[in-house]
């Protein structure tokens, strides 16, 4: 058995970029067993500029309520660090992230970042990925399980490892992208980026929302770079994936290029 994996501190950022508006968008359904401890590792980010919305599904453990605690013990008087967004229905990941990203760039917000509540993401390499960003000017920053040095638990066994990089694989060739994990979904953007693609056009209501946001924005002539990071399995809770789901993310990329293609003039191959 290999050792566990030990997060490595946050590098420090210049204060000016520390002080950037950066939203973190983490949407719930379920998660009152990780949510505490995702929003303690947030607010413990050396990022003055740093806040946290919590978009809430109408779990029925109670998450939304645990969300509104956590907005009361983090904001202080002039400063929002935990926002609420309640929803009243289950209608899909990528929804509840396009209705957060929106109102986080209405609120706002110059970045920000899709993070799942489920603990599989690294909170210490949020600014790692802002500092990249500030300082090349991607308008994309993924956090990537693909490039070198990227990772995924010992957890996860090797069929589930397998079907993962093949997901990866299949979407990008498809796509005709250089992506390497086009489907992760631990994601930096830019509010200039995500004004371009037009949320409220963004078809996706599943996983399949992180491929057609990632090939929305480099047709759309953005840059989109990849920062290695370990992907943890979550600890406590269920996985949203069900079979509608993993459909939606097999057609999906063909739905994508037959759309591209139409727009361009040409017929899909």
């Amino acid at each position: 058995m290999s050792a566990p994996h030990t997060p490595a501190a946050a590098p420090p950022l210049p204060a000016e970029w520390g002080g950037t508006a950066t939203t973190v968008v983490m949407p719930t359904y379920n998660e009152a067993a990780n949510l505490a401890t995702m929003a303690e590792a947030l607010m413990a980010l050396p990022l003055e500029g740093l806040r946290l919305l919590v978009v809430d599904d109408n779990s029925p453990d109670g998450t939304g309520a645990i969300a509104e605690q956590l907005a009361e013990k983090y904001n202080e008087p002039g400063r929002t660090r935990v926002g609420v967004l309640h929803r009243t229905t289950k209608d899909g990941l990528g929804r509840a992230y396009a209705a957060g990203m929106a109102r986080a760039v209405a609120e706002g917000a110059s970045y920000v970042l899709q993070m799942d509540a489920d603990g599989s993401h690294p909170a210490e390499k949020i600014p790692e990925l802002l500092g990249v960003a500030l300082a090349t000017g991607a308008d994309v920053v993924v956090g990537s399980r693909y490039v070198p040095g990227g990772s995924l638990s010992d957890a996860w066994g090797a069929h589930r490892k397998a079907l993962s990089r093949w997901a990866n694989a299949y979407a990008s060739t498809i796509l005709g992208t250089r992506v390497r994990d086009i489907t992760g979904g631990f994601n930096l953007w830019s509010a200039t980026a995500l004004d371009a693609i037009d949320l409220e056009t963004v078809d996706s209501a599943g996983y399949s929302f992180q491929v057609e946001m990632k090939y929305r924005a480099l047709k759309a002539g953005y840059t989109v770079m990849e920062v290695p990071i370990h992907f943890e399995d979550r600890t406590a809770g269920e996985s949203k994936m069900n079979l509608a789901v993993q459909l939606e993310s097999v057609v999906m990329p063909w739905r994508l290029r037959t759309r591209s293609a139409r727009a361009s003039g040409h017929r899909p191959r």
